[in-house]
């Protein structure tokens, strides 16, 4: 049995709306409570996982839209009966993180070098812990469920023991292998990347036209770079075999402009004959097309760059310069030798860290790769099965998925760094033989351990599961596991997505979850994206400041659909924070008038109203409709239908319509009015609680209630009612019929608690008999008279459901004083309509003007217009 909290357990209504009052209320409460933690296994189980945020500074909005979304379903699943589990963590970062250690080092004037490795990681701890602090504290201000008794952190012993496993059964699988290829480098990290941490930006280059001369002949082959410092590694020049042009000189050398070295002329077919002179240099350590065409012919591969993007001892004087000084250099000296051909600007498309906005260099290195296909194969196969597959909404981003998988190349998965998973290989410092395996040779003296660490995704693509205890078979993981949803942007299925999906088939023969929920990017209110470089960023934590968490939570989750970009409005916000106001002020309505004696337990709707049942009905459709959306995770849908039926059928019509009942003497039809209030008001926030947890505790505990917390309580039912669909109709025919009515008064510049007369018609404009359930609520709610006579004056008609309702114009307006400012607004439109037409008719304006300020000029002529023919079609009524 339910217990009920009495009067002095509810809480007092502060008498204004206080975000700020209310939202530093209630979170520590409930983690302390255990409402967020999971374990119940009376219930069925519900598991996600939140993308783990980098330890590397403050959550930004798109982390408030992204975890906000995850809260709805979770809570969302609580109030359903489901024990739900939605785990917390954080990623180490690899990268971004030991970027961040070594600036504050670089500040303090240490080098990680000058420290060593193992006082580098403890520095590298020491920032974790203080930004994982600041992390939780931001989850606390955006109020989310999370379960932090089971915390994870992707350097934690439980996660370390997965990756050492994956690792060294992918090894021993033959899908993890070292190679020499050509990788994407970043020389400020010093560091190898994946393809998909670098960042193509357009940018304004040069193609450089040099002369080398052929050896044997003297004759002078043109050939492009866009690369000069690269010349220092040129192996060959290479042209096509059916080239005509070249036919006398296949197998001759040429001179490098660079260096002076002879070079051999080869063929390939791989040459495009169209593109350029067709002559191509090959510098097969720095092109990952010049490696394959090395590769093919057994060419040597020399490297001309250090790891930090200085050039070495094969460059000559050019040894220590950066490359792209010697790159500016060398020109100068290839010009003045007399074999410049030319320098054409080039636009291109060049590649930049994603963590340190450094030019990518391509760069043989020997590395740790995943072999891709066979891994990516099972994956495609098991989503032809409906069972296995992993379902996207919106469904589009499966071909996304599907497309990446299809074309996946091997993942370079070794870093050089020292922040991260130690990769578990180790080196026989004598026989030079590999040792792979979770736990160091026996004899380590005689071991060198790899230097390098594994790319950050490595551990975070098996989050899922290593999360709930994998590899060990633990009860969360037997209970939690495959996750139920996923919530992520589109901008990481490449990253994060597609990788956990391969590596649960391969570790846990399943799909990591069944439902990824994709969302887009949040922009600013130009549509651009947020960056620094625009400084047009939104801090969430001084939003949740300025106008509350439940206001930003509501704008953030219900103004884009699924998987489309959200501009960040501030007006929206706004509008948020006015919505919740008006829930805040319509509870106090509903608690005056229950009054401190009323318990849940004296709800009675026995003797309900056409209105109350009217708005039961509307709540049990919205209700329908509400958790229809909230299961295929349409949540603008969701806002669209709370924001109308709150602010619409329950604030300003029902609780307008419920103060005659409230008033009556008969104590049944009060009771009844208190009792749908009540029940109505209690659906409400349940319904809103994902979107708005704090405001909705803070209103629940103040009614009377059965729970200790809104967080316990349980998604609504559908409230029973009898209302017949001609009762439906009455009360929709009624609120058309006070709409119509207030519309006149506006339109006619009446006060509201004006009284004029009306008379209602059907719909074959007969005059119409209202009953006096009708007529009384026509007077209170808009001070409107019902007469039955009819009248020969000229009348106001405005439509209304199943008819119309007409009001006497004398009653409203002087007539011939209403005629003659028609007639001066006719004049001023037709003087604004004169000149919108000349400006646009100016050739001087509509050629030199923005395009902005035309458009603009076009907008207010045609408006203009449409007010001219509303006046003067006005006018002709009076006339008549």
């Amino acid at each position: 049995m339910k217990k009920v909290r009495g009067k002095d357990m509810r809480n007092k209504l502060d008498v204004k709306y206080d975000h700020i009052k209310i939202e530093n209320k209630y979170y520590d409460h409930w983690v302390k409570q255990g409402y967020f933690t999971a374990g119940d296994k009376s219930k069925q189980a519900f598991s996600m996982v939140i993308p783990p945020p980098n330890v590397t500074g403050k959550l930004h909005l798109g982390h408030a839209w992204d975890t906000t979304l995850q809260d709805i379903v979770a809570r969302y699943k609580r109030l359903q009966g489901f024990d739900v589990l939605w785990v917390s963590g954080m990623d180490h970062a690899g990268i971004a993180t030991q970027a961040k250690v070594d600036e504050r080092l670089k500040e303090q004037g240490i080098s990680r070098y000058d420290i060593g490795r193992e006082k580098f990681l403890e520095h590298a701890w020491n920032w974790k812990h203080e930004y994982a602090k600041h992390i939780r504290e931001q989850w606390a201000t955006l109020g989310l469920s999370l379960d932090y008794t089971r915390e994870r952190f992707t350097l934690d012993d439980g996660l370390s023991e997965a990756v050492k496993k994956v690792f060294v059964d992918l090894y021993n699988d033959g899908l993890i292998y070292q190679g020499e290829r050509i990788i994407n480098w970043d020389p400020d990290a010093q560091t190898a990347l994946s393809n998909i941490e670098v960042i193509h930006k357009e940018i304004e280059g040069a193609m450089y036209t040099f002369v080398y001369e052929v050896v044997e002949t003297g004759q002078k082959l043109h050939v492009a770079t866009t690369r000069p410092e690269t010349m220092f590694g040129d192996v060959c020049v290479v042209v096509h075999p059916d080239d005509k042009r070249y036919t006398d000189v296949v197998g001759l050398h040429v001179i490098n402009p660079a260096n002076g070295e002879k070079l051999p002329i080869i063929t390939d077919d791989y040459i495009d004959v169209e593109f350029g002179t067709g002559v191509m240099k090959c510098t097969p350590a720095h092109d990952p097309n010049d490696f394959t065409i090395g590769e093919k012919y057994n060419l040597p591969k020399p490297i001309c760059m250090n790891p930090d993007g200085t050039m070495n001892d094969l460059c000559g004087k050019y040894e220590g310069m950066d490359r792209f000084d010697c790159r500016k250099q060398l020109v100068e000296d290839i010009k003045a030798a007399g074999n410049l051909v030319e320098i054409k600007k080039h636009m291109h498309q060049v590649g930049h860290s994603e963590r340190t906005d450094a030019v990518v260099e391509p760069y043989l290195s020997k590395q740790w790769f995943v072999k891709m296909r066979p891994l990516a194969d099972e994956v495609l196969k098991n989503q032809e099965i409906e069972d296995e597959k992993i379902h996207f909404t919106p469904k589009r981003f499966e071909h996304t998925f599907h497309q990446w998988l299809e074309k996946i190349e091997d993942w370079c998965i070794s870093r050089q760094l020292w922040w991260g998973h130690r990769i578990p290989a180790w080196y026989h410092k004598d026989t030079g033989e590999i040792y792979v395996g979770e736990e160091p040779p026996k004899d380590l003296d005689s071991w060198q351990q790899d230097e390098d660490v594994l790319d950050t995704w490595f551990s975070s693509a098996l989050w899922p599961f290593s999360t709930l205890g994998w590899p060990h078979e633990s009860d969360d993981y037997k209970r939690y596991y495959p996750n139920d949803t996923l919530v992520t942007g589109y901008d990481i299925i490449f990253f994060w997505v597609a990788r956990m999906a391969f590596q649960a088939r391969y570790c846990t023969d399943s799909r990591p979850f069944k439902d990824v929920l994709i969302h887009g990017l949040v922009r600013d209110d130009q549509g651009r994206k947020m960056s620094k470089s625009l400084g047009n960023g939104v801090d969430p934590m001084e939003v949740v400041e300025k106008h509350g968490c439940d206001a930003m939570r509501f704008f953030l989750t219900t103004n884009s659909t699924p998987g489309q970009d959200l501009r960040y409005i501030e007006e929206k916000v706004e509008s948020s924070s006015n919505f919740i106001n008006k829930i805040y002020n319509a509870s106090k309505f509903v608690l005056m008038h229950l009054g401190d004696e009323f318990e849940v337990s004296n709800v009675d709707l026995t003797n309900a109203s056409t209105i109350d049942k009217w708005i039961l009905n509307r709540f049990n459709e919205t209700l329908t409709n509400v958790t229809a959306n909230m299961d295929k995770y349409e949540f603008a849908l969701v806002g669209n239908e709370l924001y109308s039926f709150i602010w619409d059928d329950f604030c300003s019509w029902y609780i307008e319509l419920s103060k005659a009942e409230l008033q009556s003497e008969d104590e049944a039809v009060k009771l009844a009015a208190k009792s749908t209030l009540l029940v109505v008001l209690e659906g409400i926030l349940k319904m809103v609680h994902p979107f708005m947890p704090f405001v909705s505790e803070e209103i629940y505990l103040s009614l009377p209630h059965t729970q200790d917390s809104i967080n316990l309580e349980s998604w609504p039912t559908v409230i029973p009612t009898d209302i017949s669909n001609t009762e439906m109709e009455e009360v929709k025919r009624l609120l058309s019929m006070v709409s119509a009515v207030r519309e006149i008064k506006a339109a006619y510049k009446l006060k509201p608690s004006a009284e004029i007369d009306v008379i209602v018609n059907d719909s074959e404009g007969n005059i119409e008999e209202v009953n006096e359930f009708i007529s009384s609520l026509l007077n209170q709610m808009c001070r409107a008279n019902w007469i039955a006579q009819a009248s020969a004056e000229e009348m106001v008609v405005r439509p209304i459901v199943q008819g119309s309702i007409s009001v006497p114009l004398a009653a409203l307006v002087n007539i011939d004083e209403e005629i003659e400012r028609l007639k001066q607004e006719q004049s001023k439109l037709q003087q604004e309509i004169k000149r919108g037409e000349g400006m646009l008719a100016n050739p001087n304006f509509v050629n030199k003007a923005p395009e902005a300020k035309v458009n603009a000029e076009k907008e207010k002529l045609e408006g203009y217009k449409s007010q001219f023919e509303i006046v003067t079609n006005r006018l002709n009524e009076l006339q008549k």
